[in-house]
This record gives C-alpha cells, sequence and structure tokens, in this order.
C-alpha cells in the first residue's frame, strides 16, 4: 500500500464511523488500532469499511509506535476518531505522497487542525492552528518512548507543513473536558516528579499567571473574546496549578 489512515481507538462509537468516512474514498486502507472498546467500535468500524487491529493499551507513543511497525504502507496518516479530513487535505497528501521521490522529500508533514470545544471553534489561545505531525513515511519516523501523552516523532528527514486542516472536535460536552484535563494535570504532575522538582510556594503564584499569560497574550486566545479568556482561566488551573498541588500530595519517594 502506498496510503494508510490509521485511527486509534477506544469506545469511539459515537465518532468511529463519521471518521472511517471522511477517510475511506481515498486512502489504501483504513485500519481501526483498537485498545478493547466495549461499546461496539469494532463492529461499527468494519461495516464502516475498516479493518480492524486489537492491541491493548499501555500507552499512547506504544499505540502508534506498534501501528507503525504493523501496517505495510509506504506512508501512514494517523487520524483520531473525533478528527474528520477534508476533502481538500485528501488532494494535498495525496499530491504531497506522489511527488516524494527525491532524496530530499519530506518524511514527515505536519498537519493543521480547526479545534472545536462544545461546539464552538476556537481560534485562538494555541487552538489554531495547531499543528500535528500525523503524515509519516513509515520506514523514517519513531516515537519518542518516555513520552506517553502528546507524543514526539523522530524523522530521519526532513519534516514540512500542509496547508489543508484536520477538523477537530475536541470535546463535545464540559464534563468530558474536565476529566480529560485532570488527566493531563496528572501526567504532568509525572513529568514534574520524574524531574525531581519539589513544589515551592510561588509555583501556586507564578504558574498559573505565566500559563494565562501564554494563553491569552502569546497564543493570542483574545481573539476568541470571553471564551479565550475562560479557557485561558481554565489552563492555567490545570496546567499550572493543578500539577503542583498533586505533587504537594504525592508522599515522598524513598531514597
Amino acid at each position: 500500500m502506498q496510503l494508510a489512515a490509521v485511527i486509534l481507538t477506544y469506545n469511539e462509537a459515537h465518532n468511529i464511523t463519521d471518521c472511517v468516512a471522511s477517510l475511506r474514498s481515498w486512502v489504501d486502507a483504513v485500519i481501526v488500532w483498537d485498545s478493547g472498546s466495549s461499546d461496539g467500535t469494532p463492529a461499527r468500524a468494519m461495516a464502516a469499511g475498516a479493518l480492524v487491529v486489537q492491541r491493548p493499551f499501555d500507552n499512547y507513543a506504544a499505540q502508534r509506535q506498534a501501528a507503525l511497525d504493523a501496517v505495510d504502507a509506504e506512508w501512514i496518516f494517523f487520524v483520531d476518531a473525533d478528527e474528520r479530513a477534508t476533502p481538500e487535505l485528501a488532494v494535498e497528501i495525496r499530491q504531497k505522497i506522489d511527488h516524494a521521490g527525491h532524496a530530499s522529500s519530506p518524511v514527515g508533514y505536519w498537519v493543521p487542525r480547526r479545534n472545536f470545544i462544545v461546539g464552538c471553534e476556537m481560534r485562538g489561545g494555541g487552538f489554531s492552528p495547531d499543528y500535528q505531525l500525523r503524515l509519516l513515511r513509515r520506514g523514517a519516523a519513531r516515537y519518542v518512548a518516555d513520552r506517553q501523552v502528546h507524543e514526539i516523532v523522530e524523522l530521519s528527514g526532513a519534516d514540512a507543513y500542509l496547508n489543508n486542516p484536520l477538523i477537530h472536535y475536541n470535546y463535545l460536552s464540559w464534563t468530558q473536558f474536565h476529566h480529560k484535563q485532570r488527566f493531563y494535570a496528572a501526567y504532568e504532575a509525572r513529568i514534574l516528579a520524574g524531574r525531581s522538582i519539589h513544589p515551592k510556594p510561588h509555583n501556586f503564584i507564578l504558574q498559573p499567571l505565566r500559563e494565562f499569560r501564554r494563553r491569552l497574550i502569546t497564543l493570542a486566545g483574545w481573539r476568541d473574546g470571553w471564551r479565550g479568556v475562560w479557557m485561558a482561566l481554565l489552563l492555567a488551573w490545570y496546567y499550572g496549578f493543578m500539577p503542583y498541588v498533586i505533587l504537594l500530595r504525592q508522599p515522598p519517594q524513598e531514597e
């Protein structure tokens, strides 16, 4: 195969049919890489025309690397179940890989995303264009094993940027948003603990203020009006404040 789309899933029955439909007509195969869904995701994926592979979940980087190792295609396009490929993106990707014959051709492409949070598109605060390294030449890419969330890809060659976006329906409800942010806050706390960082009083003030300023000013969250301010406040709480609270609650590690 020249191009296979890989969708990582766990209980994505509400998303998988539309996701597969946005890919099936222009890739050589759609492969759903499932982590043991119990909501009928595999059956719906097969009904939509996808192949299904079951692999127990350990972490995101390992799941993606396992797909890279197993799927016999020259190019792999990773898509999340809550994302949709546009026709314009399909044409652009096909053009890029059809002309990737010379030695200096990129081996990885960053894809912009348009992010919708609880039905509203976010245009600032780091949510637009939100580039993700998703189109990979299989033999020239590898995921960093110790970066288990917000994965990092190492390329043995050049990268480049695509113009047309994926549509990303991040969170359908605020309950879903808060649940995921608590997960990310706990992960950030583990990173801090791994770096032997101990929370100090100023961390609980300065880190949230830095994150709020970064989201609202540096990343132009102000473009989204009151929603941008609200999102900057929430992410300052979850990324600037909560990791240090979690770190403070953790018992000291024995030497």
